[in-house]
Parts: C-alpha cells; structure tokens; sequence
C-alpha cells in the first residue's frame, strides 16, 4: 500500500518546489487572458478563458474534462476517479472570470500582464480567482508524487464558473441540470480567504442575501406644499419613516418574524471567534469609519459573520437639485438589503418584510416592492469530518494552528449546498491586502504554494477519515 502523504510533507513540499516555476508560468499565462464576464466585449475571452483552463486540467490529468455552455458564460467541469471505489467523493468549487481592471484604474502596470514583485504576483484574477483555482492543479500532482498514487485518493470533481463576477445568473439553474454528475460527499470552495499571513483560518459559513427596492407614491403629481402641506400623506416622509422603523434601539431588525430559524452561535463558536488577533482600531480604518455600530450584545466580528442585517442602501425622494421647490413629492424610494445566517428562510424574510412595510405606511400612500433573487446563507458544523480535515491538511501546510472565521459577504456556495445536499468547506489562502476587485490586485506567492500544499495533504485526509464520519 502506498504511504500516505498526510506522513510525508517533505515529498510534497519537494514536489512543488520542483514544479514551482513551470506551475507560476503556467498560470501567467492564464492570467494573460481578460475574462472580464460584466463586459460584453470580454465574452470571447470568457471563452478563451475555459479553453485554457480545460487544456490544462487535461494535461494534469483528468480523464474526463468538458466546457459547459450556459445562456452566458461557459462553466469547466473536470472528474478523476479514485481507483478506490469506497472513497468520498469531493467537488471543488472556483471561477475563472474576473472583475473589470484597466491601468487607468490605479495599477502601477498592465492589469492582464502578471508581474512578480517582492515575491507577490501581480495581477487582476491573481487571488480572485484564477490563482487558487489553479492551486489545485498542482496539489493533486504533488498529492500522486507523494504517494505513488496513480488516482486521487478522492474520486475528485472540479466544476469552475464562468459569471461569478456576473452575480452568477445561471449557476443554480446549471448546477440542478447536472446535479447527478455534479453529486459529491462534500464541496470544497477556493474563492475566499484566511485572516492573515500568520494566522491561517478556515472559513465556516457565508450569509446569505436578499435586497429589494421599495417605491412608494402619493400624489399623483409634485404638489405645492403650502396649498396641500400637512393635510396629504407625503410618501417621502413615508420613507423616512419606514427606514427609522427598520431596527429598534438596540439596533436589532424590527421586523416581525426576520429573526425565526436563526441558528445562534454556540459559546464554543463565540470563544473561536475571541481567539483571532482582531484589532478593532484598525479594522475601523479599514472600513473608512468612525465607530463600531450593531446588534447589542454581540461584538464586531460576531455581527459581521454569524447574525443577520438589515441595510439601507439608497433612499430618495422629491427635489434634489440647488436651492428649495417647496413641494411634496409624488413618489419615493428606499432600497433595503438582508444579510441572512443559517436557518433563514430568504422567502420567509421576503414575507416578512413586505408584511412589515404595508403596516408602517399611512393610507393614501401606495407602495410597490421588488426582491432581486435571493442567495441562501450556509454554515457547516465545526465537528463535521470534511472541515476537519481542511484544517488538518491546512495546518499541516503552514506549521501551526489554524483558526476558524465565517464569511459576511454571501455568494453561490448556497446553491451547491442545497442543489446537492452536500456539506460546503472553504479552502482559501488570499489575505485582506490582495486587494480583490481593487487596483493592483496580488497573490503573496508563498501563500499560494501553501494552498497547493495543502490540497497535496487533504485528499489523502479526507480518505482516510471519510469512513468513520458519523
């Protein structure tokens, strides 16, 4: 039987150090290619794009590798079975489309023309998300070299989007098209990150999202407030007045029924959280901000992961031009968004909320009120075997404790998980300088070969241990 890599660190890390300037060449060359999935000018790149990255794949060594079309962009989905019938099966989940970039954006040099400086690779897609999308590549390698291996010690699957960037409008609907092939024991997602270069962390959970706008009207016409003042309900005080109904003073949701099902965090959870190195100062220069604001009873990292929001995000309404029109507005807006956690309900909130608004709204005033679609939070349980075995592999890789966070922001891990019933781990080695979406955007290449390692350890973890999951 083969030795097994989780035993055999110096193999792996032999292995990439190898292979590590022909796996960065490689990759430049990806990053070359402008997937910019929001511009249509980029759709034949976005095209380009999945070619490259299914060319590649093959040449790793997957059997089977296919470019899924969708109404927008292509998807790439790759398999490699295990020679072990009985092993878990794992699908990992990234995107190889990236943000918009241009060098009069800010970036000291072309965006699409990667740069490696003071060991850090310069590059838009460097970090989000084609560099730890691409990590996967060379881990797998490492893993087999390591082992003696000729498959995975999982039966692996790799499905990579093309609109992620896009707020991926067709992924749920690709996902339940090909969920029988898609079906996995776990998923595992490389497009998020860890807290610092010295503190590697594993990301529980994202919250979830569903936003609306809220158009209220009155007269049917701008009327003149002296004439009409005072005896009409004027919709853009009606606004004001929904938004200053919105939480109570504790700064809790005060709509009826939006806290129901949410799965609170457990003291072991809390005491995790205490555990990271967070300098509140310092995160408020990193929000631009003057004060911690939020839900009471809950400190800053607690209300950004694990509890649920609501935001306002526009509000307007009547003359917004120089000087006064002293008239009473026929119509107003609000725009409201939800970060929801686990055991939210997006329809139910949605419910609740229009519920809520009809019933602060005084006669006279009518209302209409559109969600956008919603994206469903997910958590996976801190004892759940496939975690585990992420923070194993992890700590392994970087000689030290790992840590564990959740995410604030949501994405599509939600559709993976409910489309496929599986757990979602995420396996991510960006840090908060790489400057996703940003100017200038980088991947510490140190970290990124880190993340290889890492995937190098977990297969064989993950086969190892699979079986005695509860």
């Amino acid at each position: 039987m083969s030795q097994s890599v989780d035993s055999d660190v110096s193999a792996v890390r032999r292995y990439i150090e190898r292979h590590r300037a022909a796996f960065l060449d490689d990759l430049a060359e990806w990053l070359r290619i402008p997937s910019v999935s929001a511009q249509p000018d980029h759709a034949d790149d976005v095209r380009r794009s999945a070619d490259w990255l299914a060319a590649a794949l093959g040449r790793t060594g997957f059997p089977t590798v296919e470019v899924w079309p969708t109404p927008g962009a292509p998807a790439v989905y790759a398999e490699w079975p295990s020679d072990d019938p009985g092993a878990p099966t794992v699908l990992v989940y990234g995107h190889h489309d990236v943000q918009p970039a241009a060098r009069e954006d800010g970036w000291d040099t072309d965006p699409f023309e990667p740069v490696v400086r003071d060991n850090r690779l310069y590059a838009r897609g460097a970090a989000d998300d084609k560099g730890q999308v691409f990590f996967h590549t060379l881990g797998v390698r490492a893993h087999l070299a390591a082992t003696g291996r000729t498959t995975p010690a999982v039966h692996l699957k790799l499905l990579i989007e093309g609109e992620e960037e896009s707020s991926s409008p067709h992924f749920r609907a690709l996902v339940e098209a090909n969920a029988e092939r898609l079906a996995a024991d776990a998923v595992i997602v490389s497009d998020t990150g860890m807290w610092s270069e010295d503190t590697p962390t594993v990301c529980t959970g994202m919250r979830g999202l569903t936003d609306c706008e809220i158009r209220l009207y009155g007269p049917d016409q701008d009327i003149h407030s002296g004439s009409f003042g005072g005896a009409v309900p004027n919709p853009a005080t009606a606004a004001a007045r929904l938004v200053a109904a919105l939480h109570d003073e504790h700064a809790r949701v005060a709509v009826p029924g939006f806290y129901d099902g949410v799965v609170e965090l457990t003291e072991r959870e809390r005491a995790l959280f205490a555990e990271l190195p967070f300098d509140e100062e310092q995160w408020l220069r990193t929000a631009k901000s003057h004060a911690t604001h939020g839900e009471a009873g809950h400190t800053t990292l607690e209300r950004i992961w694990a509890r649920p929001t609501a935001e306002v995000n526009g509000i307007g309404g009547g003359y917004q031009g120089p000087g006064s029109k002293t008239i009473i507005p026929a119509s107003a807006m609000v725009k409201l968004s939800f970060r929801l956690v686990a055991g939210q309900d997006p329809d139910h909130v949605e419910k609740a909320v229009r519920d809520w608004a009809a019933g602060q709204l005084p006669a006279g005033i009518r209302s209409e009120i559109e969600f956008s679609p919603a994206t469903r939070p997910c958590l996976t349980p801190l004892d759940h075997p496939a975690l585990q075995s992420v923070a194993r592999a992890m700590g392994r890789a970087f000689d030290r404790p790992v840590r564990f966070t959740r995410e604030g922001g949501s994405g599509p891990a939600a559709d993976l998980q409910e489309v496929l019933g599986a757990p979602v781990v995420f396996l991510g080695i960006s840090v908060p300088s790489d400057g996703w979406h940003a100017p200038d955007e980088k991947v510490e290449l140190d970290l990124l070969l880190k993340g290889v390692e890492t995937t190098a350890y977990l297969w064989g973890d993950l086969a190892a241990t699979w079986r005695h999951a509860p």
